[in-house]
């Protein structure tokens, strides 16, 4: 079997980059597989952050690729979905997530011979930041399509609102394995330079409106001197209205900033060093934050936006707060650690990453593959 894979895999950075190289892996595994890399994914004049691209001392998997989809150049979707049909791929595995990018990946599917089952990853439907252009550019990438994975109820309910009859596969986002390994808690904190004895919360990834920073930073100010908050990651937006909350806090001292982009051979200080990992998201998809926390045995408070409860409640590896009160998330904060229950947590953790592995995903993929084919 051969599978072509189209999305963004090596030299860019980010969570779907990451996200698509420990799949591709993993469909290796199964079958004949080839990345079909963008040339050019976002404008410059687009993009919020610092780079789009791995840094020198990111330990990035470098998938082989070919880069020939521009996102902004129709030339390259012809071009792109030529190569693909010379590869003759029995299934074109497509990673969606903005509909800014609908135009050149519904292109190429459209593009491809018949005899190639077209399945789309769908890690997000509606963006964050809402365009009236939305609905159309998101229809006509679901249209080029024949299946479809999901990683949770909400972004199931949004395909099927989209497409009523689709065939779908639902899978939990599996858990990152390339961080590397966890490491003493005491050390991390002394690389770290924080308090070695607090309750460590931890907000980690890119700092965007919609992940609730703020409203975190409020819960922290109403829990006690005991308690210690490590901010880790390049914000997108101004910090400035993050630091006012801040510097507003009777405990301010105890909020440890890392404002820029984390490599991954540093990912494991935070994680370690955490004793809980907090996910305020006002909205959201799925998160790779959370898959990060349980590579390293870390739990989760969530709140209860997109599919962040679905990796959370059934299998008992976190807590999910209903609202995205501040009130409400101190006090999941404090129940975790006054009721003692890092360590039933934990162990849930580690039965959810023994069944759903990368390796589980990639099959139920090529089986979907033989269900719509």
């Amino acid at each position: 079997m051969r599978i072509a894979f189209q999305s963004v895999f090596y030299p860019y950075r980010g969570g779907i980059a990451q996200f698509n190289a420990s799949l591709f892996r993993a469909l290796e595994n199964f079958a004949e597989v080839k990345a079909f890399n963008f040339s050019l994914q976002y404008p410059s004049l687009f993009f919020p952050g610092s780079s789009q691209y791995v840094a020198a001392s990111d330990d990035a998997d470098k998938i082989p690729s070919v880069r020939k989809l521009n996102s902004i150049n129709p030339i390259s979707y012809y071009r792109t979905a030529r190569e693909i049909n010379k590869f003759s791929p029995d299934l074109l595995l497509t990673a969606y997530w903005l509909p800014f990018l609908a135009p050149a990946q519904g292109s190429v599917c459209k593009l491809l011979k018949n005899k190639t089952v077209n399945i789309a990853l769908i890690n997000n439907i509606t963006p964050h930041e809402k365009k009236l252009s939305d609905y159309q550019l998101n229809r006509y990438f679901l249209e080029q399509q024949h299946g479809y994975v999901v990683m949770g109820n909400a972004i199931k309910k949004e395909l099927l609102q989209y497409v009523s009859q689709a065939q779908y596969l639902q899978h939990p986002h599996p858990i990152y394995a390339h961080f590397g390994t966890k490491i003493d808690t005491q050390t991390a904190r002394l690389k770290l330079k924080i308090d070695s004895n607090k309750k460590t919360l931890l907000f980690f990834g890119l700092i965007r409106a919609y992940k609730g920073l703020d409203i975190l930073i409020e819960a922290f100010g109403k829990l006690d001197h005991t308690y210690q908050l490590v901010i880790a990651g390049e914000s997108y937006e101004d910090f400035n209205k993050y630091q006012e909350l801040i510097d507003a806090l009777p405990h301010k001292n105890n909020i440890h900033i890392y404002n820029k982009y984390i490599p991954d051979h540093e990912v494991p200080h935070f994680f370690s060093a955490a004793d809980l990992c907090v996910l305020p998201y006002k909205s959201a998809t799925q998160s790779g934050v959370v898959a990060a926390a349980f590579h390293f045995d870390l739990p989760v408070v969530v709140t209860d936006k997109g599919n962040l409860k679905d990796i959370i409640e059934p299998y008992g590896t976190g807590l999910v707060s209903m609202t995205t009160s501040a009130v409400e998330i101190a006090q999941h904060i404090k129940d975790f650690f006054e009721k003692g229950q890092a360590g039933r947590i934990t162990e849930r953790i580690k039965k959810f990453k023994s069944k759903y592995t990368w390796k589980h995903m990639a099959k139920e993929i090529i089986d979907l593959h033989d269900w719509v084919k």
